[in-house]
């Protein structure tokens, strides 16, 4: 998968490349915003960490 970062200062051309974006999500586009993006990054790094149940959190909790 390719992701590409597009920055727009101008609010008319992102409604316009935002609408054209739009309809290529039938042929598997997605579209995500820079935040979203960033936040999905750091998720994503956790998913290799170890966890424990709820019960033993509580257990250690004080």
């Amino acid at each position: 998968m390719r992701s590409i970062i597009i920055n727009i200062n101008n609010d008319k051309l992102a409604d316009k490349v935002t609408w054209f974006l739009e309809h290529l999500k039938s042929d598997g586009l997605e579209i995500v915003s820079k935040e979203d993006w960033h936040d999905l990054k750091l998720l994503k790094a956790t998913r290799d960490e170890g966890s424990i149940s709820f019960d033993e959190y509580m257990k250690n909790a004080d």
